[in-house]
């Protein structure tokens, strides 16, 4: 069955329990976003008070009036069956990854390995965030690990504050203009 409905831009977040996907949802949004979140209960509880259990959703309209639909994923494993249903029509992977958590490059390799085949269809860009609580591993580091899964052309990695929007535009722009290296202003 064709589908008659327009194609769209979807950017889907994801990485790690309290890297602040839905932060920065937030913080990028031009529409107040739908979340799902819940009192968090198991290991999530010891990071933050509620967790994602099911998406985030934010609208970020660009110039000329085209719109990029943010979707936030669940940062716990056991929600990931909600990683491939979110990612299925995404155009890119923003990823972000909670310096502070224990192993962070673990973490990092985990997600690019989980979503090894949208990267490879799209583009990643990768946001470091909670820096300000740990400066290892530092975005050198992440570089090197990135540079063992031979991704071309290389993902940008930044440092991140979820909770400011600049920081946020500055990856999904990275994202665009590896999508669209012709890219005048997104």
């Amino acid at each position: 069955m064709r589908s008659d409905r327009l194609p769209h831009n979807k950017i889907i977040f994801s990485g790690t329990v309290g890297a602040g996907k839905s932060t920065a949802i937030a913080s990028l949004s031009d529409v107040p976003p739908v979340a799902t979140e819940a009192l968090a209960t198991d290991a999530a509880a010891q990071l933050k008070k509620t967790t994602t259990v099911a998406m985030d959703y934010g609208i970020l309209f660009l110039q000329g009036g085209e719109k990029v639909m943010l979707y936030g994923t669940p940062g716990q494993e056991r929600f990931s069956f909600m990683w491939d249903i979110l990612a299925e029509g995404g155009i890119g992977l923003v990823l972000l990854i909670n310096n502070s958590a224990p192993d962070p490059l673990h973490h990092l390799e985990k997600y690019l390995k989980f979503f090894k085949n949208l990267i490879a269809d799209t583009a990643v860009a990768i946001g470091i965030t909670h820096m300000d609580r740990t400066q290892l591993p530092t975005l050198v580091d992440y570089r090197g690990r990135i540079a063992q899964f031979g991704l071309l052309p290389p993902p940008a990695v930044f440092r991140v504050d979820a909770r400011e929007r600049d920081d946020v535009a500055m990856v999904v722009r990275a994202l665009l203009y590896t999508l669209n290296p012709g890219l005048i202003d997104a």
